[in-house]
């Protein structure tokens, strides 16, 4: 469990992980040396999985974004992992979460606006393994998104 100065420093890196680590330490009260040195230790720990930069729309060519509620046909693990298993090869497929309630899944699909969604859906989507029902939401506007 990260100490306050660690919450610090994950916060101020969640907002911009592409702050020097002189920046870094200005923002939390550390030398640059200390901020470097708690920073390799998170990555160590676990704590920090990786950086990476988070492309705008248009670097990614402007995607329209679906989101998908997915219901199986049981919850059984076998079930479960087949879907699981073939959903991370299916590349429109941005993110992909378990959930409680009324549909087993929930899915973040961007798609070119030159591809068609219906595609997706017809092809790919109604073709995972124990599906039985598929709800699309079609995102409007993004309003909030936080890193």
């Amino acid at each position: 469990m990260p100490d306050p100065l660690d919450r610090k420093l994950l916060d101020q890196l969640a907002l911009n992980s592409d702050m020097t680590s002189a920046e870094l330490g200005d923002a939390v009260g550390l030398s640059a040396s200390a901020a470097h040195r708690r920073v390799a230790q998170l990555r160590q720990s676990g704590m920090i999985t990786g950086f990476r930069a988070i492309l705008s729309k248009a670097a990614r060519g402007d995607p329209g974004v679906v989101l998908v509620n997915v219901t199986l046909k049981d919850q059984r693990e076998e079930t479960m992992a087949a879907f699981e298993r073939e959903i991370v090869a299916v590349p429109e497929v941005r993110d992909c979460f378990l959930m409680s309630g009324e549909a087993d899944y929930l899915l973040h699909v961007e798609i070119k606006r030159a591809d068609s969604f219906e595609r997706i859906h017809r092809e790919t989507l109604s073709r995972l393994p124990g599906v039985t029902r598929l709800a699309s939401h079609f995102v409007i506007r993004e309003v909030i998104r936080r890193p």
